[in-house]
């Protein structure tokens, strides 16, 4: 790996928390202080303090006499935002459905015209799939209609980073293999948009939203229990 010479802390804490967010250290890792100030060709005290940073947005947790270890997910906080989400998207979808213009409509086609471009390199050529890309835009299609009902504070903060709800999401494209039920849903969406049924909304945004937890099913507790908080309720307990 490059060692990096720059002493830009905040590139620092940005680059270590994509990494965390996109699982490239684990939940449970440890991150040394020594491998950091190598990597980054800084002295302990800038390194401790991107910790602190890294600790205070819950993606690392600094044990005394054990060293900085990244957090493990929230099954049940998980669930709590998803529960939300669903919740309020649902209303404001049903909001844009029932006032958006030809010209609304038609960013949303567009941008799942960019989300099926993406996502059909996934299914031709799995290697050569960004699976950050075809994230920026699911969530930029999603937007479009946030953004166009004035409600863009609650996107931004529904849709902002989460210790345990973005990784959870990164899990699931990792071994979920979720583009396929993406695209479908998507394609969904759109359907309601031009027919402009809203009785659809709710079911479907249950149906996406809760995906992950579909998909990924018992692994949660099987292959990836170490990546969690530890759950009081497992299945068949």
């Amino acid at each position: 790996m490059a060692v990096q010479t720059t002493c830009d802390h905040d590139q620092i804490y940005q680059t270590l928390a994509a990494e965390i967010l996109r699982l490239d250290h684990k939940p449970g890792d440890l991150l040394s202080e020594h491998y950091l100030c190598e990597r980054f060709s800084l002295s302990r005290t800038p390194v401790r303090s991107v910790l602190q940073r890294l600790q205070e947005n819950g993606l690392v947790q600094i044990l005394p006499r054990k060293g900085s270890i990244v957090t493990r997910l929230n099954y049940d906080i998980i669930n709590q935002l998803i529960y939300e989400r669903v919740a309020v998207e649902s209303m404001v979808l049903r909001d844009f459905i029932l006032t958006c213009t030809p010209a609304d409509a038609e960013r949303v086609r567009f941008a799942f015209s960019r989300l099926q471009e993406v996502g059909q390199v996934y299914l031709t050529d799995p290697k050569r799939f960004a699976a950050d890309v075809f994230l920026d835009i699911d969530l930029s299609m999603h937007e479009i209609w946030f953004r166009a009902t004035g409600n863009l504070f609650l996107w931004e903060r529904l849709s902002g980073p989460q210790s345990s709800y973005t990784r959870f999401c990164a899990l699931d494209i990792i071994e979920g293999s979720n583009v396929q039920d993406v695209l479908r849903d998507h394609e969904e969406m759109l359907r309601l948009i031009d027919e402009r049924d809203i009785n659809g909304i709710e079911p479907l945004m249950r149906r996406h939203l809760y995906g992950g937890i579909r998909r990924l099913g018992g692994l949660v507790f099987t292959k990836y229990v170490d990546y969690f908080v530890p759950m009081e309720n497992k299945p068949g307990a």
